[in-house]
C-alpha cells in the first residue's frame, strides 16, 4: 500500500487513448490526480468524471494530468469517456492490481447487501511519483474544487 510521503511503486495498467498502457514512469515530470471511482455511468462518477472535466484547463495550467481508474473495461471507459466528454484518459483495473495498491477495495453496504468494492478515492502525486496528499471516502459535491486548491497550495501557485 502506497503511504503519504513514499513513491508510488512501479506499475503498469491498461488505460484508453493511444498510449494503450500505463507505467509509474508516466507519472514522473508533472503533477498527477490518480482518482478511483466505483463504475462508469452511474450518477455519482459521472458527476466527478464531469468536475475533473470541466476543471481540466486549470489542472494543465498546473502541470497536472488527470487519471481515473474503476474496474471496468476499457470499452466501457471509452464509451463513457466519449459520452462525457471527458478530456483525460481512464484507467481499466479488473484484476485490481492498482485498486489494491492504493488500498481503495473496501467492504461496502447497499440496500442491506454487502459487498468489495471500489472506496471512491483521490490521490495527488508529485513530478517525482511521490504521493503528497490522498482523499478517502470521497463526497462528488466540492471535491475537485478541494483537489484542485490542495494542488496549487502543494504547487506553490
Amino acid at each position: 500500500m502506497v503511504e503519504i510521503g513514499q513513491p508510488i511503486p512501479p506499475f503498469s495498467a491498461a488505460v484508453t487513448g493511444e498510449k494503450g498502457t500505463l507505467t509509474r514512469e508516466d507519472l514522473l515530470g508533472h503533477w498527477t490526480v490518480l482518482y478511483f471511482y466505483p463504475k462508469d455511468n452511474t450518477p455519482g462518477c459521472t458527476k466527478e468524471g464531469e468536475g475533473f472535466r470541466d476543471h481540466y484547463a486549470d489542472f494543465q495550467a498546473l502541470n497536472c494530468d488527470i487519471y481515473g481508474c474503476s474496474r471496468d473495461s476499457l470499452k466501457s471507459h471509452e464509451r463513457f469517456k466519449e459520452k462525457y466528454g471527458f478530456p483525460f484518459e481512464l484507467i481499466s483495473d479488473p484484476d485490481e492490481t492498482l485498486c489494491r495498491l492504493f488500498d481503495v477495495i473496501k467492504l461496502k453496504k447497499n440496500y442491506g447487501r454487502e459487498y468489495m468494492g471500489i472506496e471512491r478515492s483521490t490521490f495527488l502525486i508529485d513530478p517525482e511519483g511521490i504521493l503528497r496528499h490522498e482523499w478517502r471516502k470521497v463526497r462528488v459535491p466540492g471535491h475537485v474544487e478541494a483537489v484542485l486548491e490542495t494542488l496549487r497550495e502543494l504547487a506553490g501557485q
